[in-house]
């Protein structure tokens, strides 16, 4: 058998992307990943205020507005110079890694736990093992046979009215489920035990930023004044406020999404051994100590990660207009310059009118990938493919010798009896972005900590002035704003000329990792992932291929640019 398979709309995501898989017999011998919408928020920012630019970035997307309108921020502050009062980079990071947590966990409950976790089957769980089951992992007090048995009555009342809802189009018994049904109704009661956390952790990004989503931001700071005795500003009762939420996200973390995340995985072992793809890693570094963007002080180091060699981490110079260049030979776009060449972002180009390539235009039947076929560039480092997102950072933390990452990745092989190689598989980026939020968590609270201590001693600044009105501003600047994001390494380049943007360029994650082939026919870190070790039981349900796409957690939405289909016009907007 050789046919073509299509998955569109890969569903469980944020955007429209579509997979085509072609098969040698049972197996995925090519991948192609295609992002289907197109976006423009790049030259909608083209003449405006610098210190404006984040309120737009943020509308790249409706899930990730915080990462953007932080990368945003950065940009300029890059471009101008401007350091950080420390109590402004404490807040950020602290509302970066509740955005990790928070987006980690959705992602694991309600985007991807559903390939591993047969909804249906739950129904048939016995509520007292599943209690027994569920006590022997962890001391999560929510737990008893009652519980379950309420739990799965709720189930019942889904599957019986015909409607299931929210657990809606699933491959519901398909032989590729492995867990035993008292799992999947643990499983299934930590999905709508973390619909409603989610909803109190999101209140931190409100506390700090005034909303959520779409929190405010400012160049050179924080929007947030601190005053203790202050109804209007950060005051004794919201720090108190966000005290609690850490802590709810630390005991969720560490009652409940690691001991889920190994317990389903012991079940799933053989996927340590498939969608590995490009064994290239990289992060751009991230959460700094101080107030200044220093990488010998983030977190998250910098750097990049070739061929699995753990042993070198090569450095990353976002700067270098050498290093990062994006490609269009198959993407739908034209380069002034012709689509071989590459562009560093500081040059890119997404002007509209090199968008429309000779009717290359869904619908189709099929994608035609000796040519264009995506909606989205094909970014590279010195050349090479990369994959971003929380594998590449687990991977550069454990090379680099963090001892919390060493003594978590060590603890999760020893438990599901796996190499050190698993961790390059489907499987291995999945556990990647549970462990990251172990760390994250704890490390939260001593930023928290920081926060308090520097209040106390006397220190309330949020925002640096310097630099803040454009006659002080350099004819023409350069900026990068880069940061990680919950998918990976996302960066904003920005050009400004006498006091306003010249150009502007955001590269994301789910660029890098989901873009098309480039002039080379190297494939994206999705198309990779795919061609390693992938066989379908039914290609009529693929569930193999949605497992390892949403290992990912793809958001196409920030990574294309929008258009009208049919007349290539940028939504218009009157105010009267």
């Amino acid at each position: 058998m050789s046919e073509r398979i299509v998955v569109d709309p890969v569903t469980r995501i944020e955007g429209h992307l579509r997979i085509e898989a072609q098969m040698d017999g049972v197996n995925i011998a090519q991948a192609y990943s295609s992002g289907t919408s197109v976006r423009g928020l790049e030259t909608i920012l083209k003449g405006r205020d610098p210190r404006d630019a984040w309120a737009f970035a943020q509308r790249i997307c409706g899930v990730c507005t915080l990462v953007h309108g932080i990368a945003s921020v950065r940009s300029v502050e890059d471009a101008l110079k401007i350091e950080l009062p420390p109590n402004a980079q404490l807040i950020r990071n602290l509302m970066i890694s509740s955005q990790f947590v928070h987006d980690h966990v959705m992602h694991f409950y309600h985007l991807h736990a559903l390939d591993w976790v047969d909804v249906v089957s739950s129904l048939s769980a016995d509520p007292k093992a599943t209690s027994d089951l569920a006590q022997s992992i962890s001391s999560w007090p929510k737990s008893s046979p009652g519980y379950f048995a309420d739990t799965q009555k709720r189930i019942k009342t889904f599957v019986e009215s015909g409607q299931l809802g929210i657990f809606a189009n699933g491959y519901w018994g398909h032989p590729a489920y492995k867990l035993p049904p008292e799992a999947n109704l643990m499983a299934v009661a930590h999905y709508l035990e973390a619909l409603a956390w989610q909803r109190d952790v999101a209140r931190l990004h409100a506390i700090f930023g005034g909303k959520n989503p779409h929190p405010n931001f400012v160049v050179g700071g924080v929007p947030s004044p601190i005053d203790l005795n202050s109804d209007s500003a950060i005051n004794s009762k919201r720090l108190a406020e966000v005290q609690q939420i850490l802590q709810s996200m630390q005991t969720f973390v560490d009652q409940v999404y690691v001991p889920d995340t190994l317990a389903i995985a012991s079940f799933y072992k053989d996927w340590g051994e498939r969608g590995e793809g490009l064994g290239n890693f990289m992060s751009y570094g991230d959460l700094p100590a101080t107030g200044t963007m220093d990488p010998a002080q983030f977190l998250f180091p910098r750097g990049a990660i070739l061929n699995r060699d753990l042993s070198t981490i090569h450095e990353i110079d976002l700067h270098d207009q050498g290093q990062i260049q994006e490609y269009v030979a198959h993407s739908w776009y034209e380069y002034s310059g012709g689509n071989d060449q590459g562009l560093h972002p500081f040059d890119g180009e997404t002007d509209l009118e090199y968008d429309a390539r000779g009717g290359v235009k869904p619908p189709y039947r099929q994608l035609d990938v000796d040519d264009g076929y995506s909606w989205i560039k094909a970014p590279r480092w010195k050349g090479h493919a990369m994959e971003v997102g929380p594998l590449a950072r687990v991977l550069m933390l454990y090379a680099s010798g963090h001892a919390q990452t060493k003594e978590l990745v060590e603890m999760t092989l020893t438990t599901l009896d796996l190499p050190v190689r698993a961790l390059y598989s489907t499987l291995g980026r999945t556990a990647a972005r549970t462990l990251e939020s172990k760390i994250l968590t704890d490390t939260a609270q001593g930023w928290y900590n920081e926060l308090i201590a520097n209040i106390k001693a006397g220190d309330s600044r949020t925002f640096n002035e310097t630099l803040w009105e454009p006659s002080s501003w350099p004819a023409e600047a350069r900026g990068t704003g880069y940061m990680e994001a919950p998918r990976g390494s996302l960066g904003h380049w920005i050009v400004i000329k006498n006091g306003k943007i010249a150009n502007y360029q955001a590269v994301v994650p789910s660029t890098w990792n989901a873009g098309p082939r480039d002039p080379s026919n190297q494939p994206g870190a999705y198309e990779a992932a795919l061609q390693d070790n992938h066989q379908l039981f039914d290609v009529k349900q693929p569930i193999e291929i949605l497992r390892t796409i949403h290992s990912f957690d793809p958001c196409i939405a920030c990574a294309v640019h929008l258009i009208d289909p049919d007349t290539g016009e940028q939504m218009e907007i009157k105010i009267a």
